[in-house]
């Protein structure tokens, strides 16, 4: 039953995520709160694997999502079922995008989507803030903020804008932080 589940729910997931794996961030707290496969601050952890191994986020979350909840097979299940949807709908859009290809709604139609994929990452953003320095994972900011991971997110943030250096140099600065303080 587990992996019907999984299926269903990871099923979900891929049909309505638009805009990449950010976008699937908050589908997957409702995920968290839903069932008991994982916590928000588990699922903060999730972000930060799924970031810095190789491969879509959503994806690498997903099987993250399934082998914490059912092992390799729960894994399999909640990956194929992220990408199924996703794999459907491009090959639909595709025939589509080439017989409607320059009309002018069609560019209307993305330039509309883009402010509303926008606005679900900078709220997921908000969360993922929250979940790296507040006290308290659960509790959020009203338990306090942890100073040192707050300074640690401003410093690495101001790297990734000032000095724009590959990915990877931030990710592994902030996991030897997170060692050498303890976060």
């Amino acid at each position: 039953m587990i992996y019907l589940t999984l299926f269903y729910e990871f099923f979900k997931i891929g049909l309505f995520i638009i805009g990449g794996g950010l976008a699937a961030l908050p589908m997957l707290f409702d995920l968290a709160d839903k069932y008991d496969w994982f916590t928000a601050s588990q699922l903060s952890d999730m972000v930060a694997i799924s970031e810095s191994t190789p491969g879509p986020l959503a994806v690498n979350m997903a099987t993250y999502a399934g082998f914490t909840t059912a092992g390799v097979a729960g894994a399999a299940v909640a990956t194929v079922a992220l990408i199924l949807p996703s794999a459907l709908i491009a090959l639909l859009v595709c025939r589509l995008l080439a017989k409607v290809a320059g009309q002018s709604w069609v560019e209307d139609l993305f330039h509309g989507l883009r402010p509303v994929v926008a606005g679900l990452i900078a709220a997921i953003s908000y969360t993922l803030i929250e979940l790296a320095v507040a006290v308290d994972k659960e509790a959020g900011f009203v338990s306090g903020v942890n100073w040192v991971a707050a300074v640690l997110f401003l410093v690495l943030l101001f790297g990734v804008f000032y000095f724009k250096k590959h990915p990877i140099l931030y990710i592994a600065i902030g996991a030897a932080a997170g060692i050498i303080l303890q976060l």
